[in-house]
């Protein structure tokens, strides 16, 4: 079952990742707890709207999004530490947007928002969407259709706010 608006945030675990590639197991009700957060998540990492357009979107409106309030933008994918930390390097991202490895995919799945791709050889990976949680409640959610990329951008976020 998805969750919905109105709901709070399951203490299921991921790990919030630092530019080493080490990070913190953390669960989310305590992430979000006592905060405005708006997390995004997306297939996988340096996939090409993943890389091009959504995360970068984000970095570079973190400023942006602070004044309206947020205290913590989070990138979110099942992939793990490693591959996060490489990617949120590559980007730019650390100081502006937390890097989040879902490895196992338990965040995801425990929020209904998985999808199977394993047809591309990705297997169960995480839809692509934005949400927006106040002191661990969630407030706003947008999933993307599968393929594209609309209402889970940081513009689209940004009019929520």
């Amino acid at each position: 079952m998805t969750i919905k608006v109105g709901d709070k945030v399951p203490s299921a675990k991921f790990q919030v990742v630092n530019e080493g590639g080490g990070g913190e197991s953390v669960a989310a009700d305590a992430f979000c707890a006592g905060k405005k957060v708006v997390l995004f998540a997306l297939p996988g990492a340096y996939t090409p709207t993943c890389s091009k357009q959504h995360l970068p979107g984000f970095v570079a409106r973190a400023a942006e999004l602070a004044g309206k309030g947020v205290d913590v933008v989070a990138c979110l994918s099942v992939n793990d530490s490693f591959v996060m930390a490489a990617w949120g390097a590559d980007q730019g991202a650390f100081g502006k947007v937390a890097m989040i490895a879902d490895g196992n995919g338990e965040f995801t799945k425990a929020v209904g928002l998985e999808v199977d791709l394993t047809a591309f050889g990705l297997g169960v990976r995480s839809q692509r969407y934005a949400m927006i949680v106040e002191d661990g409640v969630l407030k706003a959610l947008d999933v993307d259709a599968g393929g594209k990329f609309e209402v889970s951008s940081c513009e689209a976020v940004l009019k929520k706010l």
